[in-house]
């Protein structure tokens, strides 16, 4: 399913105080948190790519230097989560199918399953996430009135409360916990980079299988 008729918003808001701060600018294998999750956005084949901001705004727009990708200040960011979804969904371009939320801190977020959760979410009428282990994951899809929910949004959590409370959501069972790990901790970025580097050593040697370059397991 193709992407191109679809927005996509990555939220990059907060100010990472549990990290100790600048957490999104955090170096992942070479490159800063955001722009690997980003870069993983992008791969997915968006028409649309809005990175919300707060704080860092200035040193977020040097991270993403290149991408292809339009990035909006959040006015009053320190309200929480909403006030960044509340930014990014009225950039959203008009005609659009549907927005994917993504957040910023999550590099390994399984952007290859939305063409999936896009499919879901139009045949549930309001929206659809990944679920691993029966825990709710990311990204959200929303289409319809659920882009149109998400302007009246409050405070830190988001759109969880919304979605909690809605029948009409779908969920896509999933083993990659990808759709889960976040960065809250410096703790949780070690398991991000070990994860990380394990996927692109499996890459890799697949490629080289491809190629001929070492013998099938």
């Amino acid at each position: 399913m193709t992407l191109e008729g679809w927005g996509a918003l990555v939220l990059a808001a907060g100010a990472g105080t549990r990290f100790g701060g600048g957490k999104l600018l955090a170096d992942l294998d070479g490159a800063p948190v955001i722009r690997r999750t980003t870069q993983a956005v992008l791969a997915a084949g968006f028409g649309d790519v809005i990175v919300a901001t707060g704080e860092q705004h200035i040193s977020i727009i040097d991270a993403l230097d290149g991408l292809a990708c339009r990035v909006v200040h959040t006015p009053g960011w320190e309200e929480g989560m909403a006030a960044s979804i509340r930014t990014g969904s009225a950039a959203l371009m008009p005609g659009s199918k549907g927005l994917f939320v993504f957040l910023g801190d999550m590099p390994l977020v399984p952007a290859g399953l939305c063409g999936e959760l896009a499919r879901l979410a139009q045949d549930s009428g309001y929206a659809a996430r990944p679920r691993v282990a029966g825990r709710p994951g990311h990204p959200v899809c929303f289409v319809g009135d659920a882009v149109r929910d998400l302007a009246s949004l409050e405070g830190d959590e988001g759109a969880a409360h919304i979605l909690k409370r809605r029948a009409d959501v779908a969920y896509l069972k999933t083993d990659d916990i990808g759709a889960i790990l976040d960065i809250d901790l410096p703790e949780d970025l070690a398991i991000i980079e070990r994860v990380w580097k394990s996927r692109a050593i499996s890459a890799t040697s697949e490629s080289a299988i491809s190629r001929g370059a070492l013998p099938k397991p």
